[in-house]
């Protein structure tokens, strides 16, 4: 069962069948959703996702995702688990547009990353990020997250690969602040 992940303004904890309005809000807001997987999705495509949670990733125990939430509301979703676009493990993450411009990203990404270092013993955590994405791309970038290459998209965009080294990360004081928080 994913562990509950603390920071100083969010709590992360596993999803509650209650969450499911939540979370399909957030996956219908095209704000959000053009940013994830393959783009924006049907409303019974993100609750069927949502009762995959429960079916396969928490029964099976195959990955870790997360609620993300701030005083109390449901802020965002996140996950880390192996992908084979990275050969590795990738963070996720997604946040309400109300929780935009606050610095929530950069709290969570190093929250996420955090967990990846000390408690999943990782050496690299990678993300995939679309090359528009100029906010998360930022993000991930003062974390210290590199470009490592693009992959082309069958649709013809691009997505970044993009990794942070665990010894040469420069957030690294930040990241076991981070997971200390937990």
């Amino acid at each position: 069962m994913n562990p509950l992940l603390r920071t100083d303004r969010l709590l992360l904890t596993p999803y509650a069948p209650a969450d499911e309005e939540e979370f399909v809000a957030l996956f219908q807001d095209v704000r959000v959703s053009r940013w994830m997987g393959d783009g924006p999705s049907t409303e019974a495509e993100d609750r069927a996702l949502f009762g995959r949670i429960f079916t396969r990733v928490y029964a099976e125990n195959r990955f870790e995702v997360w609620a993300v939430r701030a005083d109390g509301e449901l802020v965002g979703h996140a996950e880390i688990k192996p992908t084979e676009a990275s050969g590795g493990h990738e963070i996720i993450y997604a946040l309400a547009p109300s929780a935009w411009g606050r610095g929530l990203g950069t709290e969570l990404a190093l929250a996420l990353v955090g967990h990846g270092f000390t408690t999943l013993g990782l050496t690299e955590v990678h993300a995939t990020v679309a090359a528009e994405n100029a906010a998360s791309l930022a993000v991930l970038g003062r974390i210290g997250f590199e470009h490592v290459r693009d992959i082309q998209e069958d649709d013809g965009s691009t997505t970044r690969l993009l990794t942070c080294s665990r010894a040469d990360a420069p957030a690294e004081r930040s990241v076991q602040a981070q997971a200390q928080l937990r």
